[in-house]
């Protein structure tokens, strides 16, 4: 299920301007899912390569895993989406092929493979490796089999049914994996549905390759937590679907699951990963205008995280970083680029949120509208001026500027564009402050992660 060419130019422009809608994303969901097939492929054929000792039972994984996919081709795709497992196989691959300084997980193949023999109905015996006291199979769950002696775990799945044992312990998978059961920690549905347009996804607080590089909650959400989570998506999920449709389109083909962070200093914060397309970061959970809000900020990283794994837009990085509106330290243009993308998000859900908001928060709604129109617009200069833009970027960031352009143009209530410039004053000289201007200094700032 390889990619059949580049983006069509329909495709790629209207990710250009911003949204785009499941004409625009569905396309970056199937090359998604194709690139996880080869990654998983690759872990099999570097470790086949090298030799590592673990080969020949990531063979037997491997052949499980396609016989699986063969007859149950929808339920195993829900197990190799996850988004776990795009992070786990290129991890894998890379340190097979020693680009990597640490051990490589081979053994998680089978894991992968009882899971999708469990979706599959496959009758199976396979060995999976432990992660402390447990044994966890994506996209589903992980089992509580101790730490004492007895190896590794031992799952045999027959007729969608799977029993993990270890020694003395036993647990049983229930017949819906996505449900808490003796000895089982699921991944739990968080679902919602408005007018006939449902979601669902996965609370994933406890995979091990959950959004690696986020400050992630270390322990599992109690249940009572779990529903304030599903409460709030609800409500999120109501005002997407009636005010910013074209957001709920995209949320639905992009967000797979969610992953509890933690919040610095008590403000709400969220985040996506550059491979872990579907996983989706927050703290919380937050009221619902800002859940929709986190919805429309991160979906835009991942469409354009998605979209460049197909097409490069930025030159290699050479060490210069820039002034970033919405953050304290200089960024690359690369990073400087990624932020655009998202404040364009952040503005167009202002822009349609001020029509319908009223009161304080259509005041509120006004102000970030017209702040985040004029950071992104003011950013996305300083991109188009770098020249660290492919002749691919150069296209896509014209058309960016294009519509933060018209945004500009459009009316906000007396004193709103005034307030919104004198806010991004402030926020300049404290930034100045801290990082002496490298820009007016004539030499590059301190080097920085991408992203």
């Amino acid at each position: 299920m390889a990619p059949e060419g580049p983006l069509p130019d329909t495709v790629f422009d209207a990710l250009a301007r911003g949204a785009g809608g499941h004409a625009a994303t569905g396309p970056l969901r199937r090359t998604q899912y194709a690139k996880h097939l080869l990654l998983v492929r690759r872990v099999l054929d570097a470790a086949l390569a090298r030799p590592h000792p673990g080969a020949a039972r990531a063979r037997e994984a491997y052949d499980l895993l396609a016989a699986a996919q063969e007859a149950a081709p929808d339920a195993v795709a829900a197990v190799l989406r996850h988004p776990s497992v795009g992070v786990w196989a290129r991890r894998t691959a890379l340190a097979l092929d020693g680009h990597r300084d640490e051990e490589p997980r081979l053994g998680a193949m089978s894991a992968l493979a009882a899971a999708a023999a469990l979706r599959a109905g496959l009758t199976a015996r396979i060995e999976v490796p432990l992660f402390g006291p447990t044994a966890p199979l994506p996209a589903l769950g992980r089992a509580l089999l101790g730490r004492g002696e007895g190896g590794p775990a031992v799952v045999e799945a027959a007729g969608g049914r799977a029993l993990l044992s270890r020694g003395n312990a036993r647990v049983e998978v229930p017949d819906d994996p996505h449900q808490d059961a003796p000895g089982w920690h699921a991944l739990r549905r968080m679902s919602a549905e408005h007018a006939g347009r449902r979601l669902d996804l996965l609370l994933d607080d406890q995979d091990p390759d959950r959004l690696p590089g986020a400050d992630l909650v270390a322990r599992r959400l109690p249940e009572r937590e779990v529903e304030e989570w599903r409460v709030s998506l609800r409500e999120a999920w109501e005002l997407l679907v009636t005010d910013h449709w074209t957001i709920a389109e995209e949320v639905a083909d992009t967000v797979v699951a969610l992953t509890p962070m933690i919040a610095p200093g008590g403000a709400h914060t969220s985040a996506t990963a550059r491979h872990a397309f579907g996983a989706l970061g927050l703290s919380g959970p937050p009221g619902p205008v800002w859940f929709a809000l986190t919805f429309a900020h991160e979906v835009q990283h991942a469409k354009l995280m998605a979209l460049l794994d197909l097409v490069p837009l930025t030159l290699p990085d050479d060490g210069s970083t820039h002034y970033a509106p919405w953050r304290p330290d200089p960024r690359p243009v690369s990073g400087l680029l990624q932020g655009v993308y998202a404040h364009l998000g952040v503005a167009g859900f202002w822009r349609r949120h001020r029509l319908v908001a009223r009161g304080e928060e259509a005041r509120r709604a006004h102000a970030d509208f017209a702040h985040w129109r004029s950071a992104a617009h003011g950013a996305a200069r300083t991109v188009a001026g770098s020249g660290r833009l492919t002749p691919d970027g150069a296209r896509f960031l014209a058309a960016t500027e294009r519509t933060l352009a018209s945004w500009l143009e459009e009316e906000v209530p007396d004193g709103t564009a005034e307030a919104a410039c004198a806010a991004a004053r402030r926020h300049r000289d404290r930034w100045r402050a801290r990082n002496e201007d490298p820009v007016a200094a004539g030499r590059p700032g301190p080097g920085v992660r991408p992203g």
